[in-house]
């Protein structure tokens, strides 16, 4: 039987990263309270100090560098598609003129 996996809201792990941190209790006890894995909440701590605000950008979003390329990407295809109609447009009209 599969276990459902849980999800953690962007301000969940932020507080939790910020008790952890503030040694109000160790990561192990923080774990047990939460029903969370230790390693679970190094790992987020880790993606907050590399990451920053950008950190935890949740289902559906992305970080600010994957958006653009991703945005950048969409736009290349769209100029190739208008150039490629352009070549086959200059193409059509060559042989009616000759």
């Amino acid at each position: 039987m599969m276990k459902d996996r849980r999800k953690y809201d962007r301000d969940f792990k932020k507080e939790v990263v910020r008790i952890a941190e503030e040694g109000e209790r160790s990561v192990s006890e923080l774990a047990e309270d939460l029903g969370l894995h230790r390693n679970l909440i190094y790992k987020w701590s880790r993606q907050l100090k590399e990451e920053g605000e950008e950190a935890f950008p949740g289902k559906g979003h992305m970080k600010t560098a994957d958006e653009e390329l991703r945005r950048l990407r969409r736009e290349l295809d769209d100029v190739k598609e208008e150039r490629d109609i352009l070549k086959k447009a200059l193409a059509i009209f060559s042989k009616r003129t000759r």
